[in-house]
């Protein structure tokens, strides 16, 4: 059974073991570096400042993937719209957690107003996370080719996007998110 709960900082070092095996052995981040424990309850604080989910799965009370939402972009025009963010331990890919996970995190940016949820998979040949994004309402929007060098070989960058609430029908009917114009 997988459990879908928002993240605490107890819960770091799992988020640096799933996302630092990305990092390592992947293609679906571009960070080549593991994050430490310490960085990772900082980028989670960072993102809850936002009000944004973070969230873990859990199968048999241990953390097995992680999923959160943040700022698409920092300028202010951009405030509606999130980026979603979704990584899986290995033994645990394959088995529903990605779609546990997205299947939170839709709803809870929508309660927060958001009108557009925009996916960037690192690596076109990341067949999982683009039929777990279709799958969930996703369409592809593009792609840039070569973009990054990771593990002696050019990745690409596919982007997918996904309406949230009434997505451009209308004005929005929340404020959004606080960001700058920095």
């Amino acid at each position: 059974m997988i459990t879908v709960r928002p993240a605490t900082a107890a819960d770091a070092p799992a988020l640096a073991a799933i996302y630092g095996d990305a990092c390592l052995h992947g293609f679906g981040t571009f960070e080549e570096a593991a994050p430490s424990s310490d960085e990772m309850a900082r980028r989670l604080a960072e993102i809850q400042a936002y009000g944004l989910p973070y969230l873990v799965a859990e199968q048999a009370g241990k953390v097995v993937g992680l999923s959160y939402a943040k700022p698409f972009r920092p300028r202010s025009a951009y405030r509606f719209t999130v980026e979603d963010s979704i990584y899986i331990a290995p033994a645990a890919k394959g088995s529903g957690v990605g779609r546990a996970l997205l299947s939170a995190l839709i709803p809870a940016c929508e309660a927060l107003g958001m009108r557009q949820m925009v996916a960037v998979i690192g690596d076109s040949e990341n067949h999982g996370s683009i039929g777990l994004h279709r799958a969930m309402g996703f369409s592809p929007a593009g792609a840039f080719e070569a973009v990054g060098f990771k593990h002696g070989r050019w990745v690409d960058i596919v982007f997918m996007q996904r309406a949230l609430n009434s997505g451009r029908q209308g004005p929005p009917d929340a404020a959004g998110l606080s960001l700058s114009e920095s």
